[in-house]
Protein backbone atom coordinates (compact mmCIF):
# COMPACT_ATOMS: atom_id res chain seq x y z
CA UNK A 1 0.00 0.00 0.00
CA UNK A 2 2.20 2.54 0.99
CA UNK A 3 4.63 1.94 -2.19
CA UNK A 4 1.68 2.05 -4.52
CA UNK A 5 0.64 5.55 -2.94
CA UNK A 6 4.23 6.85 -3.88
CA UNK A 7 3.70 6.50 -7.11
CA UNK A 8 0.48 8.98 -7.50
CA UNK A 9 1.55 11.97 -8.52
CA UNK A 10 -2.13 13.54 -8.36
CA UNK A 11 -5.25 12.62 -6.48
CA UNK A 12 -8.43 13.58 -4.36
CA UNK A 13 -8.86 12.35 -1.21
CA UNK A 14 -12.29 12.79 0.86
CA UNK A 15 -12.49 11.53 3.78
CA UNK A 16 -15.67 11.26 6.67
CA UNK A 17 -14.53 10.95 9.95
CA UNK A 18 -16.69 9.78 12.65
CA UNK A 19 -15.11 10.37 16.73
CA UNK A 20 -15.95 9.93 20.01
CA UNK A 21 -15.06 12.38 22.71
CA UNK A 22 -15.42 10.71 26.71
CA UNK A 23 -17.44 13.50 29.05
CA UNK A 24 -15.78 13.54 33.16
CA UNK A 25 -18.54 11.02 33.99
CA UNK A 26 -17.47 8.01 30.93
CA UNK A 27 -20.24 9.29 28.69
CA UNK A 28 -19.36 9.39 24.98
CA UNK A 29 -20.33 12.24 22.50
CA UNK A 30 -20.08 11.62 18.69
CA UNK A 31 -18.99 13.90 16.78
CA UNK A 32 -18.90 13.86 12.36
CA UNK A 33 -15.92 15.63 10.42
CA UNK A 34 -15.23 15.93 6.80
CA UNK A 35 -11.94 16.77 4.88
CA UNK A 36 -10.76 16.93 1.71
CA UNK A 37 -7.49 16.74 -0.16
CA UNK A 38 -6.27 18.03 -3.31
CA UNK A 39 -2.29 16.69 -4.29
CA UNK A 40 -0.18 17.46 -6.65
CA UNK A 41 3.62 15.86 -6.08
CA UNK A 42 5.95 17.07 -5.11
CA UNK A 43 5.06 20.11 -3.93
CA UNK A 44 0.89 20.98 -4.17
CA UNK A 45 -1.84 21.15 -1.66
CA UNK A 46 -5.14 22.18 -1.46
CA UNK A 47 -6.89 21.06 1.89
CA UNK A 48 -10.46 21.92 3.32
CA UNK A 49 -11.82 20.63 6.70
CA UNK A 50 -15.27 21.46 7.83
CA UNK A 51 -17.81 20.48 10.52
CA UNK A 52 -20.62 21.89 11.82
CA UNK A 53 -18.40 23.83 14.02
CA UNK A 54 -16.05 25.27 12.16
CA UNK A 55 -14.24 25.59 8.29
CA UNK A 56 -10.86 26.16 6.87
CA UNK A 57 -9.12 25.89 3.99
CA UNK A 58 -5.22 25.08 3.34
CA UNK A 59 -3.38 25.96 -0.15
CA UNK A 60 0.10 25.32 -0.58
CA UNK A 61 1.15 26.61 -4.66
CA UNK A 62 5.03 25.16 -4.08
CA UNK A 63 5.69 28.98 -3.05
CA UNK A 64 3.28 30.38 -0.24
CA UNK A 65 1.58 28.11 2.18
CA UNK A 66 -1.48 29.97 3.73
CA UNK A 67 -4.04 28.71 6.17
CA UNK A 68 -7.70 30.42 5.53
CA UNK A 69 -10.93 30.49 8.15
CA UNK A 70 -13.78 31.56 5.52
CA UNK A 71 -15.70 32.06 8.73
CA UNK A 72 -13.96 34.90 9.96
CA UNK A 73 -12.39 35.85 6.44
CA UNK A 74 -8.95 35.70 8.46
CA UNK A 75 -5.78 34.07 6.29
CA UNK A 76 -2.14 33.68 7.42
CA UNK A 77 0.65 33.24 4.60
CA UNK A 78 4.47 32.01 5.21
CA UNK A 79 6.81 31.49 2.12
CA UNK A 80 7.84 27.74 2.22
CA UNK A 81 9.21 25.43 -0.89
CA UNK A 82 9.96 22.10 0.74
CA UNK A 83 8.04 18.84 -0.67
CA UNK A 84 4.60 17.96 1.37
CA UNK A 85 6.38 15.45 3.38
CA UNK A 86 8.51 18.43 4.79
CA UNK A 87 5.69 20.93 4.51
CA UNK A 88 2.83 18.61 6.79
CA UNK A 89 6.18 18.00 9.46
CA UNK A 90 6.86 21.60 10.01
CA UNK A 91 3.12 22.75 9.90
CA UNK A 92 2.44 20.87 12.78
CA UNK A 93 5.99 21.47 14.70
CA UNK A 94 6.07 25.05 13.94
CA UNK A 95 2.64 25.82 13.80
CA UNK A 96 0.50 23.30 15.33
CA UNK A 97 -1.41 22.89 12.44
CA UNK A 98 -2.37 18.86 11.70
CA UNK A 99 -3.29 18.02 7.85
CA UNK A 100 -5.79 15.32 7.32
CA UNK A 101 -4.37 12.26 6.16
CA UNK A 102 -1.18 13.05 7.18
CA UNK A 103 -0.32 9.57 6.89
CA UNK A 104 -1.11 9.16 3.06
CA UNK A 105 2.17 10.61 3.04
CA UNK A 106 4.25 8.92 5.30
CA UNK A 107 2.93 5.73 4.69
CA UNK A 108 5.87 3.57 2.75
CA UNK A 109 8.64 5.76 3.24
CA UNK A 110 11.00 6.17 6.67
CA UNK A 111 8.98 8.16 8.49
CA UNK A 112 5.96 5.17 8.88
CA UNK A 113 8.78 2.18 10.54
CA UNK A 114 6.96 -0.72 11.41
CA UNK A 115 9.66 -1.73 13.93
CA UNK A 116 7.07 0.71 16.32
CA UNK A 117 4.26 -1.74 15.56
CA UNK A 118 3.59 -4.32 18.68
CA UNK A 119 1.79 -6.72 17.09
CA UNK A 120 -0.29 -6.70 13.47
CA UNK A 121 -2.90 -9.44 12.80
CA UNK A 122 -4.46 -10.31 9.26
CA UNK A 123 -8.13 -10.22 10.14
CA UNK A 124 -9.72 -11.87 6.42
CA UNK A 125 -11.73 -9.44 4.18
CA UNK A 126 -14.72 -6.87 4.37
CA UNK A 127 -16.58 -5.03 1.99
CA UNK A 128 -16.01 -0.88 2.52
CA UNK A 129 -18.87 1.06 0.56
CA UNK A 130 -18.97 -1.95 -2.09
CA UNK A 131 -15.17 -2.57 -2.85
CA UNK A 132 -13.62 -5.67 -1.19
CA UNK A 133 -9.99 -4.80 1.29
CA UNK A 134 -8.20 -6.98 3.20
CA UNK A 135 -8.67 -5.90 6.89
CA UNK A 136 -5.09 -6.00 9.55
CA UNK A 137 -5.40 -5.24 13.09
CA UNK A 138 -2.42 -3.66 14.58
CA UNK A 139 -1.17 -2.51 18.21
CA UNK A 140 0.72 0.15 19.03
CA UNK A 141 1.83 1.75 21.84
CA UNK A 142 -1.07 3.16 23.55
CA UNK A 143 -3.30 2.79 20.07
CA UNK A 144 -5.00 -0.33 18.78
CA UNK A 145 -5.76 0.52 14.86
CA UNK A 146 -6.94 -1.38 11.99
CA UNK A 147 -6.99 -0.50 8.13
CA UNK A 148 -9.04 -2.05 5.23
CA UNK A 149 -6.96 -1.86 2.16
CA UNK A 150 -8.31 -2.63 -1.14
CA UNK A 151 -7.90 -5.71 -3.27
CA UNK A 152 -6.38 -5.93 -6.29
CA UNK A 153 -3.93 -3.55 -8.64
CA UNK A 154 -5.00 -0.41 -6.77
CA UNK A 155 -3.69 -1.10 -2.79
CA UNK A 156 -5.61 1.94 -1.33
CA UNK A 157 -6.47 2.86 2.00
CA UNK A 158 -10.46 2.77 2.39
CA UNK A 159 -11.13 3.04 6.14
CA UNK A 160 -9.27 3.48 9.11
CA UNK A 161 -10.01 2.73 13.04
CA UNK A 162 -8.04 4.30 15.61
CA UNK A 163 -8.62 3.59 19.32
CA UNK A 164 -6.95 5.27 22.13
CA UNK A 165 -5.94 2.99 25.19
CA UNK A 166 -4.57 5.26 27.30
CA UNK A 167 -8.13 7.03 28.35
CA UNK A 168 -9.64 3.86 30.16
CA UNK A 169 -12.83 4.75 28.31
CA UNK A 170 -11.22 3.91 24.77
CA UNK A 171 -12.28 6.09 22.35
CA UNK A 172 -12.42 5.61 18.81
CA UNK A 173 -12.23 7.32 15.23
CA UNK A 174 -13.15 5.81 12.22
CA UNK A 175 -11.84 7.51 9.11
CA UNK A 176 -13.51 6.37 5.57
CA UNK A 177 -11.39 7.44 2.41
CA UNK A 178 -12.63 8.10 -1.10
CA UNK A 179 -10.46 8.63 -3.44
CA UNK A 180 -10.50 9.87 -7.37
CA UNK A 181 -6.76 8.85 -9.18
CA UNK A 182 -7.75 11.16 -12.01
CA UNK A 183 -8.71 14.56 -10.85
CA UNK A 184 -8.60 17.83 -13.01
CA UNK A 185 -6.50 20.51 -11.45
CA UNK A 186 -5.78 23.96 -12.47
CA UNK A 187 -2.92 25.98 -11.29
CA UNK A 188 -5.38 28.49 -9.79
CA UNK A 189 -6.68 25.46 -7.44
CA UNK A 190 -3.55 25.47 -5.46
CA UNK A 191 -2.95 29.43 -5.03
CA UNK A 192 -4.93 31.44 -2.25
CA UNK A 193 -6.33 34.64 -3.81
CA UNK A 194 -7.94 36.54 -0.80
CA UNK A 195 -11.82 37.27 -1.48
CA UNK A 196 -12.36 40.86 -0.81
CA UNK A 197 -12.66 41.86 2.78
CA UNK A 198 -10.23 39.23 3.64
CA UNK A 199 -8.02 40.01 6.47
CA UNK A 200 -4.15 38.75 6.93
CA UNK A 201 -3.42 38.17 10.26
CA UNK A 202 0.33 36.87 11.30
CA UNK A 203 0.64 33.08 12.46
CA UNK A 204 2.77 32.46 15.55
CA UNK A 205 4.67 29.50 16.07
CA UNK A 206 4.21 27.24 19.05
CA UNK A 207 6.14 27.75 22.13
CA UNK A 208 8.34 24.79 22.50
CA UNK A 209 7.81 22.17 24.97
Amino acid sequence: MGAYLLTLSRFRASTTLTGERVLADGQKLMHTAQATLDVQRPNKLRARMWSARSERELFYDAKTVTLYAPAQKYYSSVAFSEPLSVLIDELEERYGVQVPMADLFTWGTPAAPVDKIDSAMNAGQDLVEGTLCDHYAFRQGTVDWQIWIATGAQPLPRKIVITNLGDEARPQSVSVIDWDLKPSFKESTFRFDPPRGAIRIKIVPVKPR
